[in-house]
């Protein structure tokens, strides 16, 4: 088939944030590489991170008048001479960063911020940054769930893999453990936005406890996987109503719920959880509004993954973790 020669695509405009989206006709080279793959877009998810790029509240530098988005679903319309593992029709998406392909590279190439998103029509990829999506899925329903974040196998219809671990072994290797997660019902309400994960005591012992704060999608996605994993999670909101539902997504007795503006203080209500060990893992989505308490909630050895910023990214907010790392023999990642 002939390639499509224009493209419809949607750049951040320039000047004093916020900043806004301008929708552009771009042109399309009129050939593809030997390795290149040409996919047309049917959906794309847009993150908190997209919004903090327009709002000027990013705490990484993006390229001038890029092109947002990360999470995407893709049809193959063409690919090059040399491509093996795909064909046209199949259901696809790029990972998030264009150069972690192998977990040894310094550099990257985040999607919507060091390069080009995916908010258009068509786009080219070289076919090894390329993952299948399953095809029994909408394309609005799989653009928001799978999405690699690190090292893939294209060859599997398992988007979620780390170290090229498909998610069934995942959730073989967290069989067993609890993870207390942290959430919020909607980003824009609750500025410290987070998730605590897992109590992992080492890699010889599994994480039983995963902590999560509040019911956005990240960590409602979380509780989830942690049920499916056999995970005893424990979630955060400011609202009771919003728990009750939380706590409707698995058997009774298999969640625990913490209403933290009924205690603000919620690190010691995940503590007196765990029998007053505290939680093997957290996965901080807050960042500096929170992460001291984060560190606080946790076991000895535990581990903090820092994953997101929703709580603000100013230099001046950040608190003092060497005393919390230090004494607890923590790993903050």
């Amino acid at each position: 088939m002939s390639l499509p020669k224009d493209c419809q695509a949607w750049r951040r405009t320039t000047g004093k944030t916020p900043v806004t989206l301008e929708r552009v006709t771009e042109k399309l080279p009129s050939t593809l590489k030997p390795k290149e793959v040409l996919i047309r877009i049917h959906a794309v998810s847009l993150n908190y991170r997209d919004v903090a790029m327009l709002n000027g509240t990013y705490p990484a530098s993006v390229i001038e008048r890029g092109i947002p988005g990360s999470d995407c679903a893709a049809e193959v319309v063409a690919i090059g001479s040399s491509v093996k593992i795909f064909k046209i029709g199949d259901h696809v998406a790029p990972t998030f960063d264009l150069i972690n392909l192998k977990g040894t590279e310094s550099e990257m190439a985040c999607l919507g911020g060091d390069v080009d998103g995916v908010l258009r029509r068509y786009a080219i990829y070289d076919e090894e940054v390329l993952y299948r999506l399953p095809s029994n899925l909408s394309w609005e329903e799989v653009c928001r769930v799978y999405k690699p974040t690190g090292m893939i196998d294209p060859n599997t219809n398992i988007a979620f893999a780390t170290n090229r671990f498909p998610l069934s072994r995942v959730l073989e290797l967290l069989r067993g453990t609890v993870l207390i997660y942290q959430t919020q019902w909607t980003v824009a309400k609750s500025p410290s936005y987070k998730v605590v994960s897992p109590r992992s005591s080492m890699l010889s012992s599994f994480v039983k406890l995963n902590l999560c704060s509040g019911t956005g999608g990240v960590s409602m996605f979380a509780l989830l996987l942690c049920l499916a994993a056999g995970i005893h999670p424990i979630i955060t909101s400011s609202s009771d109503e919003k728990l009750k539902f939380a706590l409707k997504q698995g058997p009774e007795g298999a969640i625990d719920g913490i209403n933290y503006v009924s205690h603000p203080k919620w690190e010691e209500e995940a503590r007196r959880l765990t029998n007053g060990q505290g939680v093997d893992i957290v996965v901080e989505n807050a960042g500096q509004t929170t992460i001291a308490q984060s560190l606080d909630s946790i076991r000895r050895r535990g581990l903090v993954s820092m994953v997101g910023f929703l709580g603000g990214a100013s230099s001046g907010q950040v608190p003092d973790l060497f005393y919390g790392v230090l004494m607890k023999s923590a790993t903050l990642r």
